[in-house]
């Protein structure tokens, strides 16, 4: 049996995570049964799950990752850029599609809420270092409750936006709580 180098199965395990998102934003948690994600993916369900070891554990890797990328533009830019960007390039945000997804797994599976907290981490991490850093939020407010009504705003917005809200409105929006956090 040949040996597969560690950036081979980097490359095919992110092949998969990259397809895999596509199939879970079109279809939700549910409806991405195992047969969809081969399609999805061109690879058989051993393959798929010998990297990721069962559904979950592959939708988790995609919502890891997915919180990292928008943790990155979150500590150079803030989270209302992180708003701006989907709306500006909504190809590269297919992700948020499955926000709505996760809130149902939130609200109906204890055990998802777990592990999902743990991929999550690292984005609120983002979010509560950047309104600690940025000397132009207010300070009238305790920075958790601004941190939660960043992250409220963001949930509303990825609802807006799955529903075709027209992008005037969303960015017009935006303005509007840039704002209202500002010292």
């Amino acid at each position: 049996m040949p040996i597969v180098s560690e950036s081979e199965l980097a490359r095919r395990r992110q092949e998969i995570i990259d397809a895999a998102r596509v199939c879970f934003a079109r279809y939700g948690f549910e409806g991405a049964t195992v047969a969809r994600l081969e399609q999805a993916t061109g690879k058989t369900r051993g393959a798929i799950f010998h990297h990721f070891g069962d559904k979950e554990s592959l939708f988790l890797a995609i919502v890891s990752e997915d919180a990292e990328r928008q943790a990155e533009v979150v500590s150079q830019r803030g989270l209302v850029e992180v708003m701006r960007e989907m709306l500006r390039h909504p190809d590269e945000h297919d992700w948020y599609v499955t926000r709505s997804e996760i809130v149902r797994k939130l609200r109906t599976d204890p055990d998802f809420e777990g592990r999902w907290r743990e991929h999550q981490e690292v984005l609120d991490r983002a979010v509560r270092q950047r309104l600690e850093s940025n000397d132009q939020v207010r300070h009238d407010v305790d920075l958790s409750v601004v941190q939660t009504y960043l992250e409220t705003v963001l949930e509303g917005f990825i609802v807006r936006l799955a529903a075709g809200e027209p992008a005037e409105q969303l960015e017009a929006m935006l303005d509007v709580v840039e704002q209202s956090v500002r010292g």
